[in-house]
Order: C-alpha cells, then sequence, then structure tokens
C-alpha cells in the first residue's frame, strides 16, 4: 500500500532522515518504535505531506507522492493524527468532528461516519456541544482520532495516542485502535508505550538517529532481548 524509498529529510541545516525505506501492507498495523528525537514523528509528518523530503521517493497504491499536497493526500486516504491533537478548543465537540469530513468524499458520508464515531466513543456524542478545550486529556484524544476518521482514512497515522493518559484511558484508545483496523484500515503507529505497540501490531520498524536499525514481526521483536533490554526496560533474567 505504502513504499517509502531511501527518502532523507532535513530541518534546516541538520537532517533528521536517512536514507529510511520501509512498506505497510495493506489493512495491517504496523509500529514504528524508537527513542525521543530519533525520527519518528518526522517519519509521519513527511508521509503525510506536511514536510518535504530532499531525496527518495514515497509511493501510495503506486502513486508518487512527491507532488502531491498534504490536503490532497487526505483526499487520497492519508490522515494523520497529530501528537497534542492539533483541536480547535474554542469550537465545540461536535465542530472539531465535522472539520475532519472537510473533503469531497468524506463530506458526502459525514453524518453515516459521525454515527460511527459516536458509536466508538459514546462520551463525545454525549460532550457534542461542549468546547473541545474543556475536555479531559482522554476525551480530547478520543476525539482527535474521531476526527480523523471523520476524514474517511485508508491509510491513518498515529503519532503518540497514548501520550499524558491514565492507564484505563490508553487501553480504550489501544482498543478503538484495534477496531479501526478490523474495519479495514491500514495504521502507521508512533508510539511511546512500546510494549502495547508491539502486542497490536503486526510488523515494526526501529529507527535511531534517523536510521531504520531493525524490522520485524512485532511478536519477534516484543521477546527480543535487546529490544526488551533498551526499549521495555527489561533485563534478562537468570
Amino acid at each position: 500500500m505504502l513504499e517509502v524509498d531511501k527518502i532523507d529529510v532535513f530541518y534546516g541545516d541538520f537532517q533528521a532522515l536517512w536514507s529510511v525505506s520501509f512498506m505497510i501492507k495493506e489493512k495491517e498495523i504496523v509500529a514504528i518504535i524508537g527513542s525521543n528525537g530519533a525520527g519518528k514523528s518526522t517519519i509521519l509528518k513527511t508521509l503525510s505531506g506536511l514536510i518535504k523530503p530532499v531525496g527518495g521517493r514515497i509511493s501510495y497504491n503506486g502513486v508518487n507522492l512527491e507532488k502531491v499536497s498534504g490536503d490532497k493526500r487526505v483526499g487520497l486516504g492519508i490522515v494523520l493524527v497529530l501528537e497534542g491533537r492539533g483541536l480547535f478548543p474554542g469550537m465545540s465537540v461536535l465542530e472539531n468532528l465535522e472539520m475532519g469530513a472537510f473533503n469531497t468524499a468524506a463530506r458526502q458520508r459525514k453524518n453515516e461516519t459521525l454515527s460511527l464515531v459516536y458509536e466508538m466513543f459514546p462520551r463525545l456524542e454525549t460532550r457534542k456541544k461542549q468546547l473541545a478545550g474543556t475536555l479531559s486529556g482522554g476525551e480530547q484524544q478520543m476525539l482527535a482520532v474521531g476526527r480523523g476518521l471523520m476524514s474517511k482514512p485508508k491509510l491513518l497515522f498515529l503519532d503518540e495516542p497514548s501520550l499524558g493518559l491514565a492507564p484505563i484511558v490508553v487501553e480504550a484508545i489501544f482498543e478503538a485502535v484495534d477496531k479501526i483496523n478490523k474495519s479495514g484500515v491500514t495504521i502507521a503507529l508512533v508510539e511511546q508505550n512500546v510494549h502495547m505497540a508491539l502486542q497490536l501490531a503486526n510488523r515494526a520498524y526501529i529507527i535511531e538517529s534517523g536510521h531504520i536499525v531493525r524490522e520485524g514481526g512485532a511478536q519477534g521483536l516484543l521477546y527480543d532481548e535487546s529490544v526488551r533490554n533498551v526499549y521495555l526496560g527489561i533485563e534478562k533474567t537468570s
């Protein structure tokens, strides 16, 4: 579904990604894990069209995305839920959700999709007239994911969806991610909770200092000794 071939990305003179290559197959969940500052969010922003690579190629269902703007990528079904949620705090829950359905295909099915979002996150329906900025952190994350779903994604990028949330809310968010994937949406997940990300994902890539250094089946990486030591804080017991 998505093929990334040797992309290089800079912030000014600083190179953030070095010849990064990977692929995402249709209807799978791919986790991208690594330490803070490794380049995980930069990958998602580049794939979404927020950052332009200086080299390499990104192909989505056979389409070269080099000259496709970010808003046009949303129309193709590529949707990013940003770290920090990026909500409009002075607008209501419903208004925020409606903002997600701005592309033509999404607008035509807005009411249908809204019902599905409310079914997945019932709390949003009970708070639909409430200002987004007054919601709890967990409710705001539900709203951010819901707004992403309103864009009718085929490929959904989630950037740190559990950041700053209580454990019980994290479980609810991950259950929602699993349901979204089982509905047919392909997902790329950047997540600080490496253990839960690897439990949920089909495959994973590990990035360090802007380089992809490992890849493989998520379950295999979850029980890999070096991964457990570095990213899960679990040392081998004798």
